[in-house]
């Protein structure tokens, strides 16, 4: 019963979404819980996952890469990640990659065919399940550490929190 490429599947949104790559199936499931997450009209959505090895590739294994809608959220995100002493480093939703989505089959195709940007096509793929004006900031983490430094040593790490905690802190206390 498993999916399989040319597969096409219904969102939670409505939106058919043709299967590229059966790899990239944690997008599938992460697009449905940000249109669910939107029902409810929140202030700010954000979500973290270790969605691509394209943003590995494009930030290093120590800089968690985000992608943000909102250049107000984006701003004071990096103000926290400086006060909190975290990295984060944002990756633009580059618009004209769009097209890499295209489906002549379906709404959108979930991975895009090429080798190029794919850390931005995952965002722009999961944008898609996001409403028009709605605040969204999206971490594509690695959440492990190749080395030990200095309070993270080698294994699992939660890249990121830190710096969203700070911007949690300093916007609702």
């Amino acid at each position: 019963n498993a999916f399989r490429p040319g597969d096409i599947l219904s969102s939670r949104k409505g939106l058919s979404i043709e299967i590229d790559n059966t790899d990239a199936e944690g997008r599938l499931i992460l697009c449905d819980a940000l249109f669910e997450a939107s029902n409810d009209k929140p202030e700010l959505i954000i979500d973290f996952a270790t969605l691509t090895g394209a943003a590995r590739v494009a930030v290093g294994t120590e800089l968690p890469a985000f992608f943000c809608n909102s250049e107000n959220v984006t701003a004071d995100l990096m103000r926290a990640s400086e006060q909190s002493g975290e990295p984060i480093w944002r990756l633009p939703l580059h618009k004209p990659y769009r097209h890499e989505l295209h489906s002549e089959v379906a709404d959108i195709v979930n991975c895009s065919s090429s080798g190029y940007g794919g850390a931005i096509t995952a965002a722009l793929f999961l944008q898609e399940f996001i409403p028009q004006g709605q605040d969204w900031a999206h971490f594509d983490i690695m959440a492990w550490n190749t080395r030990h430094r200095h309070g993270r040593p080698k294994g699992g790490e939660a890249m990121g929190l830190l710096a969203v905690y700070d911007y949690i802190k300093g916007r609702y206390s």
